[in-house]
């Protein structure tokens, strides 16, 4: 017997969680279009040589990879859309103005991120580039917690930390590629131990975090080496702390918080919400991948996965019932069911003989095609679209 299995962590997604997900899709797009991202859609798929430059060991891991039959070519599907957005704005844009890029789309992943997750994560998030002040890493972290608020994700806690500090102290002690890549992920799993092991400022990394209305500043001051690099990172996340606790946000200092896959090169935030296991949006600042392309270009961005905000987010309902009208009706029940549709009516064609669901139905009664609830009084069509003559004129299908 065959069985339709899908691969695992792959899953189908069916009407009622697809509804909430476009309708948090359209929601996350227009707020962004509304700060002035401009929407752009990358490939599924590229030559892994732009998808995968300048980026980390976890982002080629996270790839799958085949062979062009057309070139011969290595190509892989993205794991992520950032590094796409800035080849975008490196060498498709090429503007030397400062720059917003917003996308929504699925990535996919070799392994799931962490325990439960979907291998294939729907991503949505903003990009700004060519600005390398804190003002701009001020934007993105607000954009993405009223993004987040706009959907209906409440109670969210943000979390900062400041790649810098890290990127500092490695070079600093000089150390290789491959070790710098062991460290990172040392550092965000909070291996004490190993850390130990090998640098006793980076063990401190993991053992400061805590409450920005805490001491966890004023201690990293106190254990860290007092470099100019080291003193920038930490200002900075003052400053940011501050910003949002103003507005009444819960704000964590986690100097072990480096980003999602190793590219960020200055301040590095996500944002968590109850219920939660994992971090609901994530980003950083990551000047190095426009560096790698060729044009130095400061960025920074955010993205969240939209399936996983499902959760959050309350069913989807139409504003009114849908109505049943009768399968290839008259001209004048054609012009009555353009109309209620371009009110917002969701109107539903029902075939001879069939049994339906719904609650309302269009129906010819005395010469008239009106719309009736069950067990409620007739109200006309023309009741209904009053005033939508000029959108109904030739709408009929």
């Amino acid at each position: 017997m065959t069985t339709w299995a899908l691969p695992e962590n792959i899953e189908d997604v069916l009407p009622p969680e697809a509804k909430k997900l476009e309708h948090v899709r359209r929601l996350a797009l227009d707020l962004f279009a509304s700060h002035g991202y401009e929407l752009v859609m990358p490939p599924l798929l590229e030559y892994v040589e732009s998808l995968l430059n300048g980026v980390g060991r976890d982002m080629d891991l996270a790839t799958f990879k085949l062979v062009d039959q057309l070139s011969g070519r290595m190509m892989g599907l993205r794991a992520d859309t950032t590094p796409q957005v800035a080849r975008i704005d490196a060498h498709v844009l090429n503007r030397n103005t400062v720059t917003r890029l917003c996308y929504a789309g699925s990535v996919l992943h070799t392994r799931p991120a962490s325990l439960g997750k979907s291998r294939q994560p729907f991503q949505a998030g903003a990009e700004l580039y060519g600005y390398a002040g804190i003002e701009a890493d001020i934007e993105i972290q607000q954009l993405m917690l009223n993004t987040l608020a706009r959907v209906g994700v409440a109670n969210v806690k943000l979390d900062i930390g400041h790649s810098d500090i890290f990127r500092a102290l490695m070079d600093d002690a000089k150390l290789s590629h491959a070790a710098r890549e062991a460290h990172f992920a040392a550092v965000t799993a909070k291996d004490v131990p190993t850390l130990s092991a090998a640098n006793p400022h980076l063990a401190r990394l993991p053992t400061l975090y805590g409450a920005a209305t805490g001491d966890v500043l004023s201690r990293a001051r106190t254990l860290l080496p007092q470099t100019p690099r080291i003193a920038n990172a930490i200002n900075q996340l003052e400053r940011v702390a501050a910003h949002f606790a103003a507005q009444d946000i819960v704000v964590s200092i986690d100097l072990s918080e480096l980003g999602g896959f190793n590219y960020e090169s200055g301040m590095a935030f996500a944002a968590y919400a109850v219920g939660a296991t994992d971090a609901v949006a994530r980003g950083g600042r990551y000047d190095e991948i426009g560096r790698v392309f060729g044009r130095a270009r400061p960025a920074v961005g955010f993205s969240m996965d939209l399936k996983s905000l499902i959760q959050f987010i309350a069913d989807v309902d139409n504003k009114n019932a849908p109505i049943a009208a009768p399968a290839s009706p008259d001209s004048a029940a054609r012009l009555a069911i353009a109309a209620l549709r371009a009110i917002g009516e969701v109107v539903v064609s029902t075939f001879a003989g069939e049994a339906h669901p719904h609650s309302r139905e269009l129906m010819l009664i005395d010469g008239q095609w009106q719309v009736i609830t069950r067990d409620a009084p007739v109200k006309p069509v023309a009741q209904i679209t009053q005033g939508t003559a000029d959108l109904t004129k030739g709408n009929a299908s």
